[in-house]
């Protein structure tokens, strides 16, 4: 493959990022699932929530399946990164990799689950739609502590680099271990209905969320400057100007 055509593939790759924040903004908004319901809800609240806003969850499910397949090429391209810091495919890079590709399973499964629900409430006992809304929640706000690896394994990559230029700066890497530690409470949902354990709990949810934004804002900024000094490296190395990325 032609360097430029590589190095462009890497920044569209990146782009991804923001453009899978930008579809789950619009996607959990449609759908009227932030804030989240309250776990102590009962089951004709629950049935009232899915009758009201059918259309919104619908099309937000079908939001997510059009957009979570580009947390694919954002998860490689991030270990693409990491490689350079391990001189090869290593077991942060691989780890990475591996559990990102859990990713686009814990968006859309849950969120199956909710549409189906949705799709014929008349259907359904208020006990079932009730217990499915359960499961939706639970998935969606537990298992995101699944990614505690993933976000550790980029951040533990910016520490250990000792370039004079690193692929990852530190702050970065700090993001990562400050967000692993902020997923971990999501572990206790299956515990409590009530306070900041809860799936809408100011520990399990609100917090980790608005980090979460923020990662993945910071996550393709990142890339995009960690391609550019890439290209510039492979540039370098082929004793030729570096072109200029675009990002």
């Amino acid at each position: 493959m032609r360097k430029d055509l590589h190095f462009r593939l890497e920044r569209l790759s990146a782009w991804c990022g923001f453009v899978l924040l930008v579809g789950f903004i619009v996607a959990f908004s449609v759908g009227h699932l932030i804030p989240a319901l309250d776990p102590a809800s009962s089951p004709k609240e629950v049935v009232a929530f899915l009758t009201d806003h059918r259309t919104g969850i619908l099309a937000a499910t079908a939001i997510m399946v059009l957009l979570v397949p580009f947390e694919y090429p954002f998860v490689v391209v991030t270990s693409m990164q990491m490689r350079r810091v391990e001189g090869g495919w290593g077991l942060l890079s691989m780890t990475q990799a591996l559990t990102g590709v859990v990713a686009p399973i814990g968006f859309f499964f849950p969120m199956a689950i909710l549409s189906a629900a949705a799709f014929r409430p008349e259907a359904h006992s208020a006990d079932v739609l009730s217990a499915m809304s359960d499961i939706f929640w639970l998935m969606l706000t537990g298992n995101a502590c699944i990614f505690v690896l993933q976000v550790w394994s980029i951040g533990y990559a910016s520490f250990i680099d000792h370039r004079a230029k690193p692929v990852f700066p530190r702050w970065f890497g700090w993001l990562n271990i400050v967000l692993g530690v902020l997923l971990i409470p999501g572990a206790f949902v299956f515990l409590t209905d009530s306070g900041p354990f809860a799936w809408n709990g100011l520990l399990a949810n609100v917090i980790p969320s608005l980090v979460y934004f923020v990662w993945k804002i910071a996550t393709p900024i990142v890339l995009l400057r960690a391609i550019k000094s890439e290209e510039e490296e492979a540039a370098a190395e082929a004793g030729e100007p570096a072109a200029l990325a675009s990002t």
